[in-house]
């Protein structure tokens, strides 16, 4: 079993301190703070980089189930919008919308959507996400 590593650290109180992500790979080593969390500020935040993580593992799963179906995409691309906001005295993740659009040559519409719910249930970031409600539209290209 494979296990991968990423680090945070903050400092200072919660509305004014600053922190730093790292991950294992070297692709990001940046900062990140309130605003780049609840507003639109410089960095990254936990949110966009679930959502890059879901829209990866989603589009990878895609891919592996539509080639072993007989049907190998040239292309998947998945969009992960992670809706982040109050909820009771904190904060919570209430809904992931992917938005997947593939082009398969040779598959019709509907194939590519049941692929794509499918995908939605066994991806593992989908799994581990389980608490979190996942919608999934799909788009067929030519």
């Amino acid at each position: 079993m494979v296990a991968r590593h990423a680090d945070a650290e903050w400092l200072g109180d919660g509305p004014h301190g600053e922190g730093h992500m790292r991950l294992e790979s070297g692709m990001l080593d940046g900062p990140f703070d309130f605003r780049s969390r609840m507003e639109h500020g410089k960095g990254t935040n936990p949110e966009e980089l679930l959502g890059a993580a879901h829209a990866g593992c989603f589009s990878m799963q895609l891919a592996f189930m539509l080639t072993k179906a007989g049907s190998p995409p040239t292309r998947i691309h998945t969009k992960a919008d992670v809706h982040f906001g109050p909820k009771g005295e904190g904060f919570a993740i209430s809904r992931i919308d992917l938005h997947t659009e593939g082009t398969v040559p040779g598959l019709d519409a509907a194939s590519f959507d049941s692929h794509a719910q499918a995908a939605k249930q066994s991806c593992p970031v989908s799994q581990a996400l389980a608490g979190v409600e996942i919608h999934l539209d799909t788009k067929l290209l030519a």
